[in-house]
């Protein structure tokens, strides 16, 4: 069991997704997921490995300068920011950096994709922390946050000195694996029968 606050990856806590692996199946080749994408994910596991921390400072850098976004990580008995709960957060994104990249994207990972859904959603927002934060982030923010998550992360697949070339195959790989793992944070907004 990992030492994350509240990182319930493979656990029975985890409730199964309502999206079948067949139906998994299917995204994947929706977005052109291919083995040598799966490939160039593991690759990217290794590159960013050491880099993490890094990656989230950018990441967490432009949520706390953009007021509406960091208004999700704020009490709000007072408005300020609850910096427990950011830090809890921080550690599980990075965890899921590392999950991504591992690509082993099983019935245990398609549940945790469900569960960081509903932990965005009313239905379980702030319950995981038990703090007092806004009760749901907007979907329109979980969604257009694929494309600073996807642009910012580049810099650091280059930063090992693979070609120009290698370091696209592992963006474009990384690409379709966030839009996964958006896709399927996604349903817990969507009324029933409609995802």
């Amino acid at each position: 069991m990992s030492q994350i606050p509240g990182y319930t990856y493979g656990t029975a806590t985890v409730p199964r997704s309502p999206i079948s692996l067949e139906e998994f199946e299917l995204l994947k080749k929706t977005v052109l997921l291919t083995d040598k994408d799966i490939a160039a994910l593991r690759q990217a596991h290794d590159v960013l490995a050491d880099q993490v921390d890094a990656i989230l400072d950018v990441w967490y850098g432009f949520v706390g300068a953009t007021p509406h976004l960091l208004h999700y990580f704020t009490r709000r008995s007072d408005g300020q920011p609850d910096t427990t709960y950011l830090d809890r957060v921080r550690q599980r994104f990075g965890q899921w950096i590392r999950d991504l990249t591992a690509a082993n994207y099983d019935q245990a990972w398609l549940d945790y994709q469900y569960e960081i859904g509903l932990r965005h959603h009313r239905s379980k927002k702030n319950q995981t922390d038990h703090v007092e934060t806004p009760e749901h982030i907007p979907l329109r923010y979980v969604l257009a946050l694929t494309y600073p998550i996807y642009a910012t992360i580049k810099p650091f697949l280059a930063k090992k000195g693979h070609s120009a070339e290698e370091v696209e195959r592992l963006h474009q790989a990384w690409l379709k694996a966030v839009l996964l793992s958006v896709i399927l944070w996604s349903q817990p907004y969507v009324r029933d029968g409609d995802f």
